[in-house]
């Protein structure tokens, strides 16, 4: 998998550059502005190394070796409690968080985190369906992904949360089921669908649905707008069955020796103005309610990054799952993968 890694910095040169104090953030691809990192360079007079990654087994590789260097990561919610676990989150300082009333009142307590206590809510999104308006009948739901007419033409997620978890969906099963029937049974699904399968891919499948050489793609809805804004020839659907949610969140880590500084980076964050600045060139869901006030209308009103709530309802979210279950998961992952 590519990672890109780049250095954002407001251009002072020498001795100077190495006398700014330097935070260090690893977040996803394509999820800040261009002028979010400067910004706060310019404002606080600090030099920010920033890098990006594109799932969180490759952010936790990182984070979980005890010396990763990063200050600021952007963690699924559903890992932060494996995080906690480990000892790797510092606990957030609400003194230091002024911004936290700008959430949604949806992300205010969420029921991962009611307290705020791991990570802050920052963009949500969910997976659905990517597709080729040429493709006949519309894909709606996750079963139309078996279809034989799609073969060499479809891709689905290379992460083995949201591949099972569409399988399980198609069976009418619970998203975040721990029973060990209940995954096997997802395993031949996604067994059978193997052969129509181009390949398992993450965002690296956009540039494949804009060009056209993919007609289908399990997809987060973010990613998928990003790809729509690109070809007017694509279109997203919820999938009937449900579908996940997700929210990324700015967590601390506990190894950050700067962490009033990574507190100020987060609270900046939360700020309205940059928040929506984000979202809006991003193509993000932001969890910032003051900042979805200040989008324009067609932005909120966009239905595959802030759907409808009748549809907004069919969505489960993420639940870590039990040890042993995990254990289980990534077992009929390598065997999907090998199959």
């Amino acid at each position: 998998m590519n990672r890109r890694t780049f250095l954002i910095s407001a251009g002072f040169a020498g001795c100077a550059r190495e006398q700014r104090p330097r935070l260090n953030v690893y977040n996803w691809s394509a999820y800040i502005a261009p002028e979010t990192v400067p910004g706060f360079e310019r404002e606080f007079g600090v030099r920010v190394r920033y890098a990006t990654y594109e799932s969180n087994e490759e952010m936790l590789a990182k984070v979980f070796s005890g010396n990763s260097g990063w200050d600021v990561v952007f963690p699924t919610h559903s890992r932060l409690e494996a995080m906690r676990s480990y000892g790797v989150l510092a606990p957030l300082r609400h003194e230091w968080l002024p911004g936290l009333g700008n959430l949604a009142p949806d992300f205010q307590r969420p029921a991962w985190d009611p307290r705020l206590e791991l990570g802050v809510p920052y963009m949500w999104n969910a997976t659905g369906i990517v597709y080729n308006k040429a493709v006949t009948p519309v894909p709606a739901g996750w079963a139309d992904l078996w279809r034989p007419q799609l073969r060499g033409r479809l891709t689905m997620l290379d992460d083995p949360e949201d591949m099972l978890g569409a399988c399980l969906k198609k069976l009418r099963l619970s998203f975040n089921s721990d029973v060990a029937q209940d995954l096997r049974r997802a395993e031949r699904e996604a067994i059978l669908q193997k052969p129509l399968l181009r390949a398992y891919l993450n965002a690296e499948v956009r540039d494949q649905m804009v060009a056209g050489d993919v007609l289908a793609a399990q997809l987060w809805s973010t990613t998928a707008q990003q790809a729509m804004d690109a070809a007017p020839h694509l279109a997203f659907a919820y999938p009937a069955e449900g579908f996940p949610l997700y929210c990324d969140c700015a967590a601390i880590l506990r190894e950050s020796r700067r962490q009033r500084l990574a507190h100020q980076f987060v609270d900046y964050l939360l700020r309205p103005r940059i928040s929506a600045g984000i979202a809006q060139s991003m193509r993000t869901a932001t969890a910032n309610g003051a900042a979805q006030s200040l989008l324009p209308e067609a932005v909120r009103q966009n239905p595959a990054l802030y759907p409808p709530r009748e549809v907004f309802g069919r969505g489960e979210w993420a639940r870590a799952p039990s040890p042993a279950a995990q254990r289980l998961r990534d077992r009929i992952w390598t065997e999907i993968k090998a199959a």
